[in-house]
This record gives structure tokens, C-alpha cells and sequence, in this order.
């Protein structure tokens, strides 16, 4: 790795092994971006564009003939002064104007990366990162930009954020920060973006990028289920294994903007960061604001080149490091078999069943503090229902530890009921604009996260129920988009700073809550995938991936989810069928096929399975129990596919002894019968045995000729190959049966 500089300090290369970065200073003021992708030994101005003279069109005072601003490649462009394009960087100053230019001041390099204080962020290890400060001012406005770029040791991984500091004597507003802008050259590409809703979240779509600008967002105060805070512009040719991928995934769980905008010349530039639309911040003399951290990830070996870029950096720098090789349990939660109707009998049956089936945690879902049986009461006053259950919280914990289980419990600490005793005593403490009637979601209101008090109430409130030490694991869900966005606790030039504020605050209490209980194992939800990002998996290590739990949905979700996230960082459980959210039946051994993967869980009730259902039940987990060691660490790849009957995928053991294959045939037809699935990550000079046949093949014949799936006339079908390294060379002794 390194970051050099070349033509008397004018131009700026970031390398490692895999891939360059490159910048340059036009004039001794003007940063431009020249170059991102695979490595390049030495930049020394080749592929610049070159300039015309031509109408409608505006001059600057430059070193480059005829160039046009409306089409230069800024690195970190602002709007105002000819370049119409989309901007990263907006301020408001004390009088009114909008404008300003920041232009370059110096550039240097550090060990590491510099900390963003109260926000999440990749964490990097100063012997395997370098970082470039770019430093850019503007002393009309008294504003100075830094902008930073830390690039490892390997993979072809470039983090990004900037700050921006005010050292003059007027108070500015900040409207625009985003965490990246990219330039890419005059050429075709598509655009890939993951969108959904809830029970439907990570769905893959890719189109070409057109002329003009094309955004996906969030205003709806979390990064939401409808769309990711990630693109990923590709080559036209790109497919799973082979091809140009730039993609930017942003470390934050608010209101995001991710745009790309494909200019008059068919140059692209992509921006990523901070919605501008439902954000302003006040910045006062002396005061510093810095933007989220983006991941910046090319691969030149297509889509599973980019998602083991993801899955590397997420696993190794992301997630909290005491769960980055911890195995995890394989859990009941209560939620499908009892819903709000929870009693000690109940929880008492299940987990007797649990322990006898393998489960390693019991976890009480909603309910156990609720006046009734239904979704209508009680939140934020999180006092147990002892009618429910005598003797409360740890009564039910003490049961289910003496039948040698583990137990979780269900909170969703940033919502209140308008019937509950902390809304009737603090109701300033919910978000509401006063002379407005507040909106509700799933019967609830949200708490003002911007507030110190209400931080510390939920903070105590979570400290009471884990300071005994009874409870290993929580399910942190939020049900609900931000409305009513407003806090009685800032003044009228902050009113604008609220809904970042109020992710800041939710942060603040997860660094708490984590840093005091850090072996409590937290699993993120919000109705599902609604607040699945980068910024809560720094603070806690896996997510609830989606609430619909139907085989044949899951495969498509976990698709999509899986070109971001690692295995070991996603849930998924075996539910009942009919399933409760589409309707739809599949078999026990599909549920499980689907979910197996990933982190295992099981959401029934157990009580209304067969004997033959929960001998199969305990013969899964038995299974699974043997091979998450290197399942949820081992690499994961998609799977080329003939058609789009077919969804699968991969895992390959770290070693590359072991690979497990998952493949779904959604609906029987036999027009479909002939298609082959093409293996990846295997060894080609090794031989691997098909566990269940005992065949041998070549790790080249396997990957190149790939495997043929017979004709199953069954919709929803799993076919699964385990295939191990043969410890011995066979030669001619491979049976091509």
C-alpha cells in the first residue's frame, strides 16, 4: 500500500495491490479526480479529457484551454460558479449567500484514520491503512474542508468522509455534506440499487444510466426498507463473476441521497451521503461538523468480487471485534407462537421442547410487558406484566437458564405509547410540533433521541433489566418511520438538525449500552430490514433480516442483502406454514435450506409440530451445529445461474477444503431441466468429493463445466452438494458417473 506523490506534489496516487486512486491540482487550487480502479503502476496524465470551445457555455481564468467547469471532473465539486452538475458541498453565510469555493490548500498523510467522534465507522489498524487529508479553504466564508481518504493494505476498499471546520467570525449553514462524490469517464454504464418495502426489502434492480439524474433515498428518518443507502455503477457485460463494479455503501442510518447523474458528455459522477433535503446545520465560529463515512469498493471480478470487498471489510473492521469470530447461537423466538398472549406456561413448553430439539436460545418477543394482548399500550413504561409472569423479567430468565438455554428479550426502546405512564409525564419527551395533531405508527409514537434525558431514561431503563447479568441477548426493533420531526429542546436555527440528531442520539445509547454489557449479543431490527445498514452494525453484530419469513421470499432477500453483508451479520429463521405472511407453504427441509447459511433460528411453535416434525427439527440443527464454524466465516459468493428459475448460492471454507452449495428451483417446469450451475472459489488443482454420492471432481471442472440438476417436479425445491477436498490424489479413480 502507499500514497504517493507525483509532478512536484501536484498529483496524488493511492495504490495497494488490487487497485489506484488519482487526483490531481489544476492551477494550484482546483482538486480534480483523474482515476479509480484496478491498479496502475505510475499515473502521469494520460486519458485527461480534452476541451472544445463551444456556446452556452461559461470561461474561467485557467491553466486548461477552452475547459468548461460544467464538465470538469471535480474531486469534491460545489454548485454556483459554472458547474451545474450535482453538488457535494453547500453552505449558507451570515448574509444570505449561498456560495462558496473551497480550493485547495495542502495535502498530507497519516498512519490510520482520524476517529468521527459519536458516529460509526470502519476501524483500521494504522500498520495495514494509510489515510491522505486534503485540506481546501475558503476565507471569504471562513470555512475550511477537509476531505479524507484511507485506503488497506489489500482489496479494493477506499473509505471516504470529509469535515468541515469554521474558523471565521460569522456563523455558517451547512446544507450539503455528502460523504463522496466519484467521477467516472465518458462511457456506458448501469446502475444497481437494492429496493423494497417492509416483508419485501433488498430487491436487486440494475438499468442502464441515462442522461440526466437518477437518486434513490430515504426521508423517512431510518435508512428504511424501500431503499439501501448503496449503488453500484457497473459495466454493461458485468455478471457475478467477471467485470467492473464501482459501488459506495454509506455508514449511517438516517436519511440518506445516493444520486448519479450522467452529464451533456456522458461523463458520470455518483454522490452518496446525508439527505440535503431534511438537513441544515448551524456552525458557529470555532464549531466542526463531520459527514458519515462512505465505503467506496471496486472489483474488477463483478458482482462476488465486490460483495467479498463488502463482506471482508464488514466482518474484519466493522462489527463489534468480540463478535467477529464468536460463534452464534441457534435460537427460538417466541413471537409466531404466542404473538402478545405470552404466559409463563407457555415459555415454560417451548423451551422443554427448545432444549430437547438443540435450540441454544430462548427469546421473548412482544408482549411480556403489554396491559393486554395487543400492540396498543405500555411502550417506553417497560415494566413486565406479572400477571403474565410472576415474578417478572428474571423469573422467566431463572426458568429458562436451569434448562441450560440462553435467554433474549424483546425491546424497542424508542417508542411510546400515547397510553403509557411515561408519555402522561413527560409528553414533550415524543417528537410533535406543537398546534399539529401527531401521527402514530403501529399505534406509537417516537421518542426524541436529540435529548439528554431521554437518552439517559433509556439508558437506565435497559441497564435495570441486563445489570443483573440474566439476559444474553436483545432484539433492538423500531417499527416506524420519523414523522412529527421536531424537538421542544432546539432553538429555531437548529430546527432543521433534528433528524440527525436524533440518529446521533440512537448511537450515543448503543455506545453505552454496548460499551457497559459487551458481551450481550444485540440483533438490530426495525419491522425486519428497515433500519438494515453499516451504522447499526457498529454497534451491534447481526440484523434481523426481513419479518417475512416464507423460504421462497427469503431466498430473493438474502440475495440481495448478501451483496452487502456477510452471513454471520444476517438472521434467519424456520417459521410454520401455511407462513403467516404470504400464505405460502414449502417444505420443512426448504425453510431450513434457505436459512442454513445464515444465522439459524427457528420462529413456531413448537408445541404444534409432529414428533416426526421435531426430530427433523433437532436433525437440522445437529447438522448446522456442525459445519457454522466455517459456514458463517467461510466465503459466500452467488452463483451463475441458467435462468431465472434458479436462485444460488455458495459458501467456501477460509481453508478451501469444504464448500456448501444451496440451490432453489422456484417453480417446477420442465423447460428448465437442462441449465448448469457453475461453482466458484474452489481450488482448480484440487479434487473435491460430493458428500452425498461420493463422487470426485476436479475444482476446475467444477467451477468451468459446473453441476446438472435433475428434473425435480416440485415448486420451492432445495438441492444441496456438499463438496469436501479429497486428501489424496485419485488420478483415473474419479468415477464420471
Amino acid at each position: 500500500m502507499s500514497i504517493l506523490f507525483h509532478n512536484k506534489g501536484q498529483i496524488v496516487q493511492l495504490s495497494n495491490d488490487t487497485i489506484s486512486y488519482v487526483m490531481e491540482i489544476v492551477d494550484g487550487k482546483y482538486l480534480v479526480h483523474r482515476y479509480f480502479g484496478r491498479k496502475i503502476r505510475n499515473y502521469r496524465g494520460t486519458g485527461n479529457p480534452l476541451y472544445f470551445k463551444r456556446g452556452y457555455n461559461t470561461e474561467h481564468d485557467s491553466s486548461v484551454e477552452n475547459v468548461s467547469f460544467d464538465d470538469f471532473p471535480f474531486e469534491y465539486p460545489v454548485g454556483g460558479h459554472g458547474d451545474f452538475r450535482i453538488p457535494a458541498f453547500a453552505i449558507t453565510q451570515e448574509d444570505g449567500i449561498t456560495f462558496c469555493e473551497p480550493v485547495f490548500k495542502s495535502w498530507s498523510v497519516v498512519s490510520g484514520k482520524p476517529k468521527l467522534q459519536g458516529m460509526p465507522q470502519i476501524r483500521v489498524d494504522e500498520n495495514e491503512s494509510e489515510t491522505l487529508e486534503v485540506i481546501c479553504e475558503d476565507d471569504r466564508a471562513g470555512i475550511r474542508l477537509f476531505l479524507y481518504y484511507t485506503i488497506f493494505e489489500n482489496h479494493g476498499i477506499v473509505l471516504r468522509h470529509q469535515k468541515v471546520e469554521n474558523y471565521g467570525k460569522q456563523t455558517v449553514f451547512l446544507q450539503n455534506i455528502q460523504s463522496m462524490s466519484l467521477e467516472l469517464p465518458a462511457e456506458e454504464y448501469e446502475l444497481m440499487t437494492l429496493y423494497g418495502t417492509h416483508a419485501k426489502e433488498a430487491n436487486m434492480q440494475r438499468f442502464p444510466i441515462h442522461y440526466g439524474v437518477q437518486k434513490t433515498e430515504s426521508v423517512r428518518g431510518s435508512s428504511s426498507p424501500q431503499h439501501q443507502p448503496f449503488f453500484a455503477a457497473l459495466k454493461p457485460e458485468t455478471n457475478e463473476c467477471s467485470g467492473e463494479v464501482w459501488a459506495a455503501h454509506l455508514v449511517y442510518s438516517g436519511n440518506f441521497l445516493a444520486q448519479v447523474e450522467k452529464d451533456q458528455f456522458g461523463n458520470v459522477r455518483a454522490q452518496i451521503g446525508i439527505h440535503p433535503d431534511s438537513f441544515k446545520w448551524e456552525l458557529k465560529p470555532g464549531d466542526t461538523f463531520a459527514s458519515p463515512e462512505t465505503v467506496l469498493n471496486y472489483s474488477n471480478t463483478g458482482l462476488n468480487g465486490m460483495r467479498h470487498n463488502f463482506h471482508w471489510l464488514y466482518q474484519q473492521h466493522l462489527i463489534p471485534k468480540r463478535f467477529e469470530e464468536k460463534t452464534r447461537p441457534v435460537l427460538l423466538n417466541s413471537w409466531e407462537s404466542m404473538y402478545y398472549d405470552v404466559t409463563m406456561e407457555k415459555i415454560d413448553e417451548q423451551a422443554d421442547l427448545a432444549k430437547a430439539a438443540g435450540i441454544e436460545l430462548f427469546v421473548l418477543d412482544d408482549g411480556w410487558f403489554r396491559k393486554g394482548n395487543d400492540s396498543r399500550s405500555s411502550m417506553g413504561d417497560w415494566i413486565c406484566n406479572e400477571q403474565k409472569l410472576p415474578g417478572g423479567i428474571a423469573a422467566v430468565a431463572d426458568v429458562i437458564h436451569k434448562k441450560g438455554l440462553q435467554f433474549g428479550l424483546w425491546f424497542e426502546p424508542e417508542a411510546v405509547s400515547e397510553d403509557s405512564e411515561l408519555l402522561r409525564q413527560h409528553p414533550d419527551w415524543a417528537l410533535h410540533i406543537l398546534g399539529y395533531q401527531s401521527v402514530k405508527g403501529r399505534h406509537e409514537y417516537l421518542l426524541d433521541l436529540s435529548r439528554e434525558d431521554v437518552r439517559e431514561y433509556l439508558f437506565k431503563t435497559l441497564d435495570f433489566y441486563l445489570r443483573d447479568g440474566k439476559i444474553n441477548y436483545i432484539k433492538w426493533d423500531m417499527n416506524r418511520p420519523l414523522t412529527d420531526v421536531n424537538s421542544a429542546c432546539l432553538g429555531v436555527q437548529q430546527k432543521e438538525e433534528i433528524s440527525h440528531r436524533y440518529v446521533i442520539g440512537l448511537y450515543d445509547i448503543l455506545e453505552r449500552i454496548t460499551e457497559k454489557y459487551p458481551d450481550v449479543l444485540i440483533e438490530g431490527c426495525s419491522s425486519g430490514g428497515a433500519r438494515f445498514d453499516p451504522g447499526m452494525l457498529y454497534y451491534v453484530p447481526q440484523n434481523w433480516t426481513s419479518d417475512n419469513t416464507d423460504a421462497f421470499d427469503r431466498a430473493t432477500i438474502q440475495r440481495g442483502y448478501s451483496l452487502l453483508y456477510p452471513q454471520i451479520t444476517m438472521g434467519a429463521h424456520v417459521s410454520i406454514v401455511p407462513n403467516h405472511q404470504t400464505g405460502r407453504s414449502t417444505s420443512l427441509d426448504a425453510r431450513y435450506q434457505v436459512a442454513r447459511l445464515f444465522n439459524l433460528g427457528y420462529e413456531l411453535d413448537l408445541t404444534k409440530c409432529s414428533k416426526e416434525e421435531r426430530k427433523e427439527i433437532a436433525d437440522q440443527i445437529q447438522e448446522y451445529k456442525e459445519q457454522r464454524g466455517w459456514l458463517q466465516k467461510g466465503v459466500l459468493s452467488y452463483l451463475e445461474v441458467p435462468n431465472e428459475n434458479y436462485i444460488a448460492w455458495s459458501v467456501v471454507s477460509v481453508t478451501g477444503e469444504e464448500c456448501e452449495v444451496i440451490i432453489m428451483q422456484k417453480l417446477f417446469d420442465p423447460r428448465y431441466s437442462h441449465g448448469r450451475i457453475y461453482l466458484c472459489g474452489l481450488h482448480p488443482e484440487w479434487d473435491y468429493k460430493d458428500e452425498s454420492t461420493g463422487q470426485i471432481f476436479g475444482g476446475d471442472e467444477l467451477m468451468e463445466i459446473g453441476v446438472s440438476l435433475p428434473l425435480i417436479k416440485r415448486d420451492f425445491h432445495i438441492f444441496a452438494f456438499h463438496f469436501s477436498k479429497v486428501k489424496e490424489n485419485y488420478g483415473d479413480q474419479i468415477n464420471c458417473k
